[in-house]
C-alpha cells in the first residue's frame, strides 16, 4: 500500500497507512539511534538518548498490538519523511568536527525526529477515535506521551545542561586570530586580511541554537526554543 497509489479507499486504509508509517519510522529511528549515543560527547545527551532507544523498542511493542487489534499482520510502509529527516543527521554530524558543536546539532536533530513522531502519533489518534477504534488509542496515546517527555527532556539538555551555551563559546566567536582572519577572507576575498581589515566585527549573535519544542498541551502556544519560534499547537 502506499500513499500515492489507489489502495487508500477508506478512513480505516488511511488508518491503517498511518501505522504502518509511523511502524517503519520507529524502526529506523531504532537503527539509528546508537549512532548518535556512541557521537553525543554530553553524558545527559548520551544518557537520554539510550533511555529512549529503549523506550522505542516498546513502542514497537505496543504498535505491533495495534495491529493485532486491527487484525493486520505488523508491517512497515516505507516513510520518506524519516528517511530524509535521518540522511540529513547523518550528514549535518559529517560536516562537525567540534563535539560542543556536534552535541547541539544532535539534540537539534533528535527534535525533528520527534516532533514528526509527536505529529504522526496525534493524528492516528485522532482518525482512531472517529473510527471508533478506542482499543488502539491508549496503545498510541502512551507512545506520543513518551515523545512528548523525550522532547521536554531534550528540551532541558539544550538548555539547562549546557549544550547550546557550550556550543556558542566554540569557533570564531571564541576569538582565536585564526577563526577570525578566515572569516575576514570569507567575507573580503582577501589572503592576507587581518582582523582589523574591512571592518571586522565580532559576531553578535551567539551559536543559534536549534528548535527545542516545549512539551505541548493542545491547544496551547508551543515555542521551540533554540530560534525562539513558536507556533500554535493544535489537536490532530
Amino acid at each position: 500500500m502506499g500513499l500515492f497509489t489507489k489502495d487508500i479507499k477508506t478512513m480505516d486504509d488511511l488508518l491503517l497507512h498511518g501505522v504502518q508509517d509511523i511502524y517503519y519510522a520507529e524502526q529506523q529511528i531504532m537503527k539509528a539511534l546508537p549512532k548518535m549515543i556512541d557521537l553525543a560527547t554530553n553524558r545527559d545527551l548520551a544518557t537520554g538518548l539510550r533511555s529512549h532507544l529503549e523506550e522505542t523498542q516498546k513502542q514497537l511493542e505496543r504498535l505491533q498490538k495495534v495491529f493485532a487489534k486491527l487484525g493486520k499482520e505488523p508491517s512497515g510502509t516505507q516513510c520518506p519523511a524519516i528517511d530524509g529527516i535521518i540522511k540529513e543527521a547523518n550528514e549535518t554530524a559529517g560536516e562537525i568536527e567540534d563535539k560542543a558543536v556536534l552535541d547541539a546539532a544532535i539534540v537539534a536533530n533528535s527534535q525533528t525526529v520527534e516532533h514528526y513522531e509527536m505529529c504522526r502519533y496525534g493524528t492516528l489518534i485522532a482518525w482512531a477515535e472517529e473510527l471508533k477504534h478506542q482499543d488502539i488509542v491508549r496503545f498510541l496515546t502512551t507512545n506520543l506521551n513518551e515523545e512528548k517527555a523525550a522532547n521536554a527532556k531534550l528540551n532541558t539538555i539544550a538548555l539547562r545542561k549546557g549544550v547550546n551555551k557550550k556550543a556558542s563559546t566554540r569557533g570564531v566567536r571564541r576569538g582565536t586570530t585564526a577563526g577570525r582572519q578566515r572569516l575576514v577572507r570569507r567575507i573580503s576575498g582577501a589572503d592576507n586580511a587581518s582582523p582589523g581589515d574591512v571592518g571586522f566585527e565580532e559576531p553578535r549573535a551567539p551559536w543559534p541554537g536549534f528548535f527545542s519544542f516545549r512539551q505541548p498541551q493542545a491547544p496551547r502556544m508551543a515555542e521551540d526554543v533554540g530560534g525562539r519560534v513558536a507556533a500554535r499547537a493544535t489537536r490532530i
